[in-house]
């Protein structure tokens, strides 16, 4: 797992294993995770969609504590898999950074808590799984205009943009953080730390003296 440009989010590129019977990977690997992190990756709710091309989902994220971090792969398909920083206070607040996720390479992405998400579906039947460390709650979760101007994501320009109803109705970043409704990034930062404490201790308490 290598850090990206956004503080918080990290791209993971498994070994691929092909031989004549097809393919093998580890798409997910906690001693892994935890080293990179500092803590193990909760798991509440495990998602799948399935989408046509220029399928656009997102940009979506959940209020900070308890949040909902992803660990997300395409297993089908290709799509173009985008954080967004919406972390008030952040150095990086509003830029984003775009990774390619198929099934080819295999990469998979890790949106902590705070971040904002999306992708766009790239193939015919482009599947998408990720796993989620809390549930979903709709009290507790908002969006972000996609096609935000003040963002310019660069969606790709052959593909036309399908959203639902929901996040074609999202505000922009600005009119979200005038309502109060981003994160801050303080409070992010300081939700991982207590997630690495929580994780010390108990490997503290099941360590033999």
């Amino acid at each position: 797992m290598r850090p990206l440009g956004i503080e918080g989010a990290w791209v993971d590129t498994p070994r691929v294993f092909t031989d004549s019977r097809g393919r093998f990977h580890e798409w997910f690997r906690t001693d892994r995770f935890r080293e990179v992190t500092g803590h193990p990756l909760r798991l509440e709710q495990a998602n799948c969609s399935r989408s046509v091309p220029g399928t656009l989902r997102g940009i979506h994220y959940a209020s900070v504590p308890p949040g909902q971090a992803k660990y997300v792969t395409c297993v089908s398909g290709a799509v173009l898999d985008v954080v967004v920083d919406v972390r008030t206070g952040s150095p990086t607040f509003g830029q984003w950074e775009a990774v390619r996720l198929d099934d080819r390479e295999h990469r998979a992405v890790y949106v902590s808590e705070g971040l904002g998400h999306a992708f766009m579906a790239l193939e015919e039947g482009a599947t998408v799984v990720y796993l989620c460390s809390h549930g979903y709650v709709p009290q507790r979760e908002y969006g972000v205009h996609p096609l935000d101007p003040a963002l310019a994501v660069e969606w790709p320009a052959d593909l036309a943009p399908e959203l639902s109803e929901k996040d074609a109705a999202a505000p922009t970043l600005a009119e979200a953080g005038r309502r109060g409704i981003l994160p801050s990034y303080e409070e992010c930062v300081a939700h991982r730390g207590r997630l690495r404490a929580v994780a010390d201790g108990h490997a503290a308490a099941t360590t033999p003296a």
